[in-house]
């Protein structure tokens, strides 16, 4: 039984787990963490069944971003998918209707509308703040989050430059789950990051 999509997302970033990728979700996983997305511009067979099997240990969920193929033959809980991906009614075709499948909707409700209507699982906005690993995503307002909200039945991702500091504006704007990538993985205890943000939602 798959619980609400709720909570801290955790990303994984190339650059910022080079040699640590297995260590640091496996610390994110420690601090509360159920929801990791691998997302790599070299995504590894071994590495996603080595998440997946990590993620069972915590009873956590995995994503693959982009990689429909990927998820399918390891086994993934679902994917992730922009805009330029495959189509989410192909995915939901080759992955089955058990699969959570999420969309980057950017600053557009429009979009987000569209996926719901096409059936995904989610619908993720941003990048709200500064971003290290959104920088060409074009900004978004934490409103969006807001009128999503009401006019949405499908939970509401926020990405994009967050971190403790902003966390609880974005919230407070309705988002179900916050996205982060930088703040979580280069923090001195990823287990510690993962804890401050898991009790957020308590």
């Amino acid at each position: 039984m798959t619980p609400p999509l709720r909570g801290l997302y955790a990303i994984t970033d190339d650059h910022l787990l080079v040699d640590r990728l297995l260590p640091a979700v496996q610390a994110a996983l420690a601090g509360g963490c159920r929801w990791v997305q691998y997302r790599s511009k070299h995504s590894k067979h071994s590495n996603a069944q080595q998440l997946l099997t990590l993620c069972r240990t915590y009873n956590a969920f995995l994503l693959i971003n982009d990689d429909v193929a990927l998820a399918k033959t390891v086994g993934a809980d679902g994917v992730h998918l922009g805009q330029e991906d495959m189509s989410l009614t192909e995915a939901r075709r080759v992955l089955g209707k058990q699969a959570i499948i999420g969309i980057t909707c950017h600053n557009s409700l429009s979009l987000a509308h569209t996926a719901q209507q096409e059936g995904a699982d989610y619908v993720a906005f941003g990048r709200f703040f500064s971003s290290c690993t959104k920088q060409s995503a074009p900004p978004a307002d934490l409103s969006i989050l807001h009128t999503a909200k009401q006019q949405l039945a499908i939970p509401v991702v926020a990405i994009g430059g967050i971190t403790l500091d902003n966390a609880k504006s974005v919230l407070d704007e309705g988002a179900d789950m916050l996205a982060v990538v930088g703040d979580l993985f280069s923090a001195h205890d990823v287990t510690a990051r993962a804890q401050a943000y898991t009790a957020l939602f308590d």
